[in-house]
């Protein structure tokens, strides 16, 4: 099986200050511990900036700077690194994402943006963004769709999705629309290239009530785990929690149909919202 895909630091930002600060740690013969307690944060922090998959803040870069005497390197060059084509509270963890080995997800609301077709995910940023130009969609939409191209790879990274039915059933952009997004997700399972499970409404209580939760596993980086809301988000790398919120994932899986039978539920549903008169 393929390695999972590194970035080269000649052409990211992110791995070529990553490549540094592991050299310049090293060099002051710190540990990624060593380093992290005297910035108050994490050695698997440090970690995962040296690996590319967190990106350097200011804050970080000019203490790093004075910690290591880089001569301002890193706070020169962090700015580089931060631009993204998205949302401030997302970006960090879609360019982790392109960087993972594996990806577990549960969604409760919506097809997972991954999974999206350009229809549902225009309808999506239409509803978030009822009275935007249609300029500001069209470029959300694009950058939707080249995140999925991860995907193109045939076997990294390993994506894993729980879908709560509420997914299934809420016609997002109307009947054809989300029979074709159910289709394409079809697709991929029957392609073998994911792995799908619903989690029907009869299995009651279950272990993410409050919300959505993405699991990624790396390489050469500790797990991380992110969290989002309306408007917000947050990557944990702690690793009691990352464990706690792994936990969750397995008992949601373990509640939900198996991906046969969550393979003929999408089936029949896409075929119901072409087939079937509205009640």
């Amino acid at each position: 099986m393929p390695g999972p895909k590194r970035l080269d630091p000649s052409s990211s930002p992110r791995a070529m200050l990553g490549a540094e600060l592991r050299h310049q740690r090293e060099k002051a013969g710190l540990s990624q511990d060593e380093l992290g307690a005297l910035l108050f944060v994490s050695g698997s922090f440090i970690g995962q900036l040296e690996a590319g998959t967190r990106r350097m803040l200011p804050e970080y870069a000019q203490k790093i700077d004075d910690i290591l005497n880089t001569g301002g390197y890193f706070m020169r060059n962090c700015a580089a690194a931060m631009k993204s084509k998205y949302p401030d509270h997302f970006a960090e963890a879609a360019e982790a994402e392109a960087q993972a080995s594996s990806i577990k997800e549960y969604s409760p609301q919506l097809i997972p943006g991954l999974l999206q077709t350009e229809a549902y995910a225009r309808a999506v940023f239409r509803a978030y963004q009822p009275t935007a130009q249609e300029s500001v969609i069209d470029e959300l939409v694009a950058a939707r769709l080249e995140r999925a191209r991860i995907l193109d790879d045939a076997t990294i990274p390993l994506l894993w999705v729980v879908l709560d039915e509420a997914v299934l059933r809420r016609a997002t952009g109307g009947r054809k629309v989300m029979a074709e997004a159910l289709r394409h997700i079809a697709a991929l399972v029957r392609r073998h290239r994911i792995i799908v499970q619903v989690l029907p409404f009869d299995a009651g209580a279950h272990a993410s009530l409050e919300g959505t939760l993405n699991l990624m596993r790396f390489s050469d980086a500790p797990p991380l785990a992110y969290l989002q809301g309306p408007g917000t988000g947050q990557l944990v790398d702690d690793p009691a929690r990352v464990a706690q919120y792994e936990l969750s994932y397995d008992l949601l899986a373990a509640s939900a149909l198996s991906p046969e039978k969550s393979l003929a539920l999408i089936e029949s549903t896409a075929e119901a919202f072409v087939h079937e008169e509205p009640e």
